[in-house]
């Protein structure tokens, strides 16, 4: 089964499992390293996830993996939070990390430039807005390419 098609339909199974643990899915990502295959699954709730909430979907998510069986290859299945750097991969989520300091690449230039580093202030229709440098910008949603919260000390 093709990459793209794992990764589908392993978010059409997962997300089920996660919404009902009371979770977010944050992102699935299905990758080779060093030679071996990694399924890897990040969960999120307010307030961080425990091991217990990793421990609970990853069960549930083997078996049903397992019953599916959609990846052909043998793989390791990894579930964790998506760590204090969190991928921003919805709307939503700029709405969520309002006030947060986050570093965004977008696949064409905006403004001029591609990287953006800027505190998020929201969403306006389909634009995320952001204070960078002391201005306030709207970048598109669709041309983000990614975007990362910033630690902050």
């Amino acid at each position: 089964m093709a990459r793209e098609k794992v990764l589908e339909l392993v978010k059409r199974v997962t997300l089920p499992v996660v919404q009902e643990a009371g979770l977010e899915l944050v992102d699935v990502e299905y990758a080779k390293e060093g030679g071996r295959y990694y399924l890897r699954i990040f969960i999120d709730k307010p307030g961080g996830v425990r091991i217990e909430d990793c421990q609970h979907v990853s069960e549930k998510i083997d078996r049903l993996l397992d019953e599916l069986d959609p990846i052909p290859q043998s793989y390791f299945l990894e579930v964790s939070s998506p760590g204090i750097d969190r991928p921003l991969k919805k709307a939503g989520d700029y709405i969520r990390f309002a006030g947060r300091l986050a570093r965004v690449k977008t696949f064409s230039p905006v403004e001029g430039r591609r990287k953006f580093t800027g505190r998020i202030v929201g969403m306006h229709g389909e634009d995320v807005v952001m204070q960078v440098e002391g201005k306030e910008m709207s970048i598109p949603f669709k041309q983000i390419a990614s975007a990362r919260l910033e630690v902050e000390f």
